[in-house]
């Protein structure tokens, strides 16, 4: 399913030059539940936004399903990305004047389906994230945990194979942060490859594979950085 081969990027501000990835090889297959841990600056919100196509590569090779990324152009990559691929953020990012399912509803506007049809379908992505009774509140009027559930079904409605989480639990109690990774749990169980990035050890260890970076390298290069975890 995703398939990285040498990936190098760098940034470059002013005269410094920061080479955040270094070489990254890995493999994620389809149906995998993996996180990636690492400290602070060590590229793994960078690795996941190459991977989301939200970033360029300086170097190497990106293949999604087969597909090489690199030289898309913008409208092709959007296409790509908003058919493979669904987003979560730590932030939540809701729109604050919108409702539950209008916030839900929204990708399907851009994907300009109909108005009666995208809100029969946010209310069925709410249902599953149990929170059809609170459709209609906006995100000031839901909890922490309760908006990223919104951001789940947004995630979903557009049935992306791979779903990239970016500290997802990042700004909730851990009660909360175990419910939504049960939720990320049932969402793979159903066949969708999920990926999230943490660098909490608990919430790492509910995936069933761990991607270790260190300083934009993988960690166990010979085992491909990967350590599997049984099945939570």
């Amino acid at each position: 399913m995703i398939q990285l081969r040498n990936i190098r990027k760098t940034y470059q501000t002013g005269y410094n030059r920061l080479e955040v990835l270094k070489g990254i090889d890995l493999e994620i297959e389809a149906g995998a539940f993996a996180s990636i841990m690492g400290s602070s600056g060590s590229g793994k919100s960078t690795l996941l936004n190459i991977i989301g196509m939200l970033d360029d590569y300086d170097h190497g090779d990106y293949h999604l399903d087969g597909t090489l990324i690199k030289g898309l152009s913008q409208a092709d990559a959007a296409h790509y990305r908003n058919r493979f691929i669904g987003f979560v953020f730590q932030s939540f990012n809701l729109l604050p004047f919108k409702t539950a399912q209008e916030n839900v509803a929204l990708p399907l506007y851009y994907q300009k389906i109909d108005r009666l049809k995208r809100q029969k379908m946010a209310m069925e992505y709410l249902d599953m994230v149990g929170l059809a009774d609170w459709a209609s509140h906006l995100p000031t009027q839901l909890s922490g945990g309760q908006q990223q559930r919104v951001a789940i079904a947004r995630a979903l409605i557009t049935q992306p194979k791979v779903i990239l989480a970016d500290e997802p639990t990042g700004a909730l109690d851990t009660h909360t942060s175990y419910e939504v990774m049960e939720l990320f749990k049932k969402v793979n169980q159903e066949g969708i490859t999920v990926l999230i990035v943490t660098h909490e050890k608990d919430i790492s260890d509910m995936t069933r594979r761990i991607i270790r970076l260190r300083d934009g390298l993988i960690e166990n290069p010979a085992e491909g950085g990967v350590a599997v975890q049984p099945s939570v």
